[in-house]
Parts: structure tokens; sequence; C-alpha cells
């Protein structure tokens, strides 16, 4: 009895061993994901215009530092228009035709530092159709995450947060995006 059960929790070991590998390995490949960003149409999703405005050209004014084909969305769209005419063939056409092929959608997730970067892959006229339900900024917070969503012909390629705490006004909401963000462009969007 004695040897029956050494036997069996050698063998529980030798079978656990294999998934803790696979679960590391896993964690590498997810890290290792390279986007590659060279341009991008940035699209702002917040209902306040504003907010909007303020999130698409500060992100659009970071990527041209760094040499990229970048344009806002509210140079193609107006503002109170159906975001999903950005996903429409002869809009992607015409800014293939100027190089782009990536659209950058940034959203706020919520106020909680403990969001994740969402698993679900939807399609980008899916994406477009999702409204936001956060404002850039909201009193008694201290924690602000902001969601990317990329994608390259149509199709998802990447996500990503970034998450901006202690701030006690707009703009200092705004002056830590651009930290947090120019950090993470360098590391792991490019």
């Amino acid at each position: 009895m004695f040897v029956s059960s050494v036997a069996l929790s050698q063998e529980v070991q030798t079978t656990a061993e294999p998934v803790k590998k696979e679960k590391k390995e896993k964690k590498k490949k997810k890290e290792k994901v390279s986007l590659d960003l060279t341009n991008a149409v940035i699209i702002g999703q917040m209902d306040k215009p504003q907010d909007r405005y303020s999130i698409e050209i500060t992100l659009t004014e970071m990527l041209k530092t760094r040499q990229m084909a970048t344009i806002p969305s509210l140079n193609i769209m107006k503002i109170g228009g159906e975001p999903t005419v950005l996903a429409s063939d002869s809009v992607m056409q015409l800014l293939k035709s100027k190089g782009i092929d990536t659209y950058v959608l940034v959203s706020v997730r919520g106020y909680d530092r403990r969001f994740k970067v969402a698993q679900n892959q939807d399609s980008l006229e899916m994406a477009l159709n999702q409204g936001s339900l956060f404002e850039l900024y909201r009193e008694d917070i201290v924690s602000v995450s902001f969601e990317f969503k990329f994608y390259r012909n149509g199709e998802f390629v990447f996500g990503d947060m970034v998450k901006c705490g202690g701030v006690s006004d707009r703009d200092q909401v705004m002056k830590k995006f651009r930290n947090k963000v120019e950090k993470r462009l360098d590391k792991k969007w490019r």
C-alpha cells in the first residue's frame, strides 16, 4: 500500500510539470507580441466632444513626432456622425491610398486599476458601434484606465491597457496619459 501511494504521487508530479511549462510558454508568447505600428487613424470613443478631441489630438501628436503617418478621426467624419463610416470600404480605400491601414480605438475602460485588457476580438465595425459609459475625468476618482484596440485591414491585431493613477483633475489625467502612452509607444507598439 505504501509503494503504490509513492508511485501515485510521483505520477502526479510528472504530469503536473508539463502543464506548468505550457503556462510559462503561453505567458512568454503574449509578452513577445510586436505591433510594429507605423501608421494609424486615431478614434477616441468618448461621448463628450472635448474629451474625444483631447485624446485624438494628443495621441496623433505623439505618433507624428515619431514620423508615423497619423490622422485623427475628427478629420474624416463630422462631430456627432456615425463612427461606422470609418469602417466603410470607400473610407478604408481612401486611407490606404494615404498609406494608413491601422485603426487605433481609444476608450476609457473605467476608474479602477484592476481592469485587464479585453480578450474579445470584435470586428472593426462592431468595435466602432460600441459606446463609452465613462468620461475622461470624474470628481472623486484617483485612477483612469484607458483601453486601446488596434485593427489592421479591418482585423483585430492587438489590445492594450494604460492605467493612469494619482489624478485629481482633467489636466492631470491628460498629462499622465501622455507620459504613460509615450513609454508604451516605444516599448510595445513599435
